[in-house]
């Protein structure tokens, strides 16, 4: 076999998806080009999403290095130990420990890494597998909208609004409240409890201890990474992407001392920088074009309870129909700068609101992905009316719960 051939059979083939991500980058960068999209506001925009890509990129390197290190899979044999059998134990841990990571490590860092470690957990223990799934898929849209990391919608809204992350979860936090509580209340009725699971207990795993000194040492390195990012949070505003950058960069070099096998360019998420790239090139090229008129019919310039709540439903339905990030990135143009309300109930709208179609969000998909590879099968009529019947009530007493806070 020559060498060309052996590159040839080793080079990576794009999925339908990553070919989309590329056809949108590429409309993107012609209508920029071509004067579709005038110059000024092309740059405007690339300026305005240069720091989120940053944070984006930092942070799944950092987040996919400390599932190397075993830190995720660590805590996860721990919460099903500390349950002791316990289905009730289990579920709350679980959901701490996902809405927690969805909310200090982006939801896209739930769906690439916990849903992985979620389902290894059950084929070793012999948890129900759906459950813990379904955590994941709703979690890491629902529990999302607190701090500004947590979403990248949020990085946008934070950003219109000048409200850095205290303040962003001083508005937030009742929605937020919310939406967990309703997802809690949906995942119980409809996969935790004992008529769904089928079983009364479960197995304790052994607890997973790095052996050797030098995943001992990476596995302390990664957990203070990103114990330190997630500290930093609080004070570095509009600076969280040099933050999670020099978090990852002390996890990178730390494996490059000791595990130089695990940095590979692969790491960066090259498919989810582009997509972003090019979606903020397109939206404002249809917005130039007439979208932001059509969006104005839709969501309305009313400051008030009437326009919250029809913002929010409109970010909701448009986020299942065309995906969440075009959806938010739409309706903000439609809204004035100075409708505070109207703009973080639209975001409730497509952070809680996309669970009904699979390509609703980017962790949706990214979590049935990870589903499909495990041989994990979900019915899609019931995944359809249960993500119906949990967007509703999310999303309604969400935005409830910040027009009674503002």
């Amino acid at each position: 076999m020559t060498t060309r051939r052996r590159m040839t059979m080793r080079r990576p083939r794009l999925s339908l998806l990553d070919w989309i991500r590329v056809g949108l980058l590429v409309a993107g960068l012609v209508a920029a080009a071509t004067g579709l999209l005038p110059a000024a506001e092309a740059e405007a925009s690339l300026r305005r999403i240069a720091p989120l890509l940053l944070f984006l990129a930092s942070v799944i390197v950092l987040a996919t290095l400390t599932k190397r290190a075993q830190v995720f899979d660590a805590i996860a044999a721990r919460l099903a130990i500390v349950g002791n059998g316990s289905y009730v134990a289990l579920f709350l841990l679980c959901v701490v420990f996902a809405s927690a990571t969805t909310v200090f490590l982006n939801l896209d860092t739930t769906a690439v890494l916990l849903t992985p470690v979620f389902l290894a957990l059950a084929a070793r223990t012999g948890i129900a597998a759906l459950p813990l799934a379904m955590t994941t898929i709703w979690l890491a849209n629902t529990a999302s909208m607190l701090l500004p990391v947590s979403n990248l919608t949020n990085l946008l809204a934070a950003d219109r609004v000048a409200l850095h992350a205290l303040e962003f979860a001083g508005r937030m936090w009742a929605p937020q409240v919310a939406a967990m509580a309703a997802t809690m209340a949906f995942l119980w009725v409809l996969y935790w409890r004992r008529g769904r699971r089928g079983v009364d207990r479960y197995e304790p795993p052994a607890p997973i201890r790095p052996a050797e000194p030098r995943q001992r040492a990476l596995f302390r390195v990664a957990a203070v990474s990103c114990l330190l990012f997630i500290g930093a949070i609080p004070f570095v505003g509009e600076q969280i992407g040099l933050a999670a950058a020099a978090a990852a960069l002390v996890l990178v070099v730390a494996f490059a001392v000791l595990d130089r096998g695990a940095l590979r360019l692969s790491l960066v998420p090259w498919q989810l920088l582009i997509f972003v790239t090019g979606l903020f090139l397109v939206v404002p090229t249809l917005s130039v074009h007439g979208l932001t008129d059509i969006m104005t019919a839709l969501i309305g310039t009313d400051p008030g309870w009437v326009g919250a709540f029809r913002a929010a439903a409109a970010g909701a339905g448009l986020s299942n129909v065309i995906n969440n990030l075009p959806a938010y990135a739409a309706g903000e143009t439609a809204v004035p700068l100075e409708n505070h309300d109207q703009l973080l109930a639209l975001l409730i709208g497509t952070n809680a609101g996309p669970l009904v179609t699979p390509w609703a969000s980017l962790a949706t998909l990214l979590c049935l992905e990870t589903c499909r590879v495990h041989d994990l099968r979900i019915d899609v009529r019931r995944f359809v009316l249960h993500g119906l019947g949990l967007a509703v009530v999310a999303v309604g007493l969400s935005v409830l719960a910040l027009l009674i806070t503002s």
